[in-house]
């Protein structure tokens, strides 16, 4: 059998302060990965959910979270150093709305999600694996998109922002050739300027946003 091709390098390395919140706070606000997620349990109420994949060190995800109190997200996450600092940001701001999982976005989609059962799916600043030669291992390909079609609702979102032309083009012909969804928007909407892309802004790089909806 075929190894799926990974599409993220792994990272682990943890400061104490990750390791204090992963401790005390991953017991309650972690997802268990080996079983379906079901969000009226998870949260204890009936809302809109989004999944954010990749929230990174989690500026992003608990500033928007903040901002929209009305909807729950999962954030899903490889790197246990960025759900360590996102579970301290999730505390410091008294947060209800997000859990927390680590592991394979794409696995999570296709074993843990229910169809239909999503409101918006990010994908922020995802590995841009810039070579042509690993170009294959780009999280948003048309699979991916399908499967993010399967679990969103009718009317849902799917939100990709890139700082790498080449994967921007990549997001834009992935939808076109969709005939799941119909691009509404190229601009950022609410997404903050995190670090990680100021750091783009600061090489050069450009940000690109396309928001798709789900026919």
């Amino acid at each position: 059998m075929t190894a799926p091709v990974r599409t993220f390098k792994v990272r682990r390395r943890v400061t104490p302060g990750q390791a204090d919140a992963l401790a005390r706070l991953l017991p309650g606000y972690g997802v268990d990965a080996t079983r379906p997620f079901v969000a009226a349990q998870a949260f204890g109420r009936q809302a809109p959910l989004v999944l954010e994949i990749g929230s990174g060190m989690g500026e992003a995800t608990a500033a928007m979270a903040a901002a929209d109190p009305g909807r729950d997200v999962l954030a899903v996450e490889v790197h246990t150093p960025g759900l360590g600092t996102l579970l301290r940001r999730i505390e410091d701001a008294g947060l209800t709305n997000v859990r927390v999982l680590e592991g394979d976005a794409r696995e999570v989609l296709a074993d843990l999600l229910a169809p239909g059962s999503l409101d918006e799916v990010r994908v922020f600043f995802p590995d841009p694996w810039p070579k042509a030669r690993h170009a294959k291992r780009r999280l948003v390909t048309a699979g991916f998109a399908a499967l993010v079609a399967s679990r969103l609702r009718p009317g849902g979102r799917l939100h990709v922002a890139t700082d790498w032309t080449s994967y921007a083009e990549q997001v834009e012909q992935v939808l076109a050739g969709s005939e799941e969804y119909d691009v509404v928007a190229r601009d950022r909407g609410a997404r903050p300027v995190t670090r990680f892309e100021q750091r783009g802004l600061d090489a050069g790089r450009q940000p690109h946003d396309v928001v798709a909806r789900r026919r």
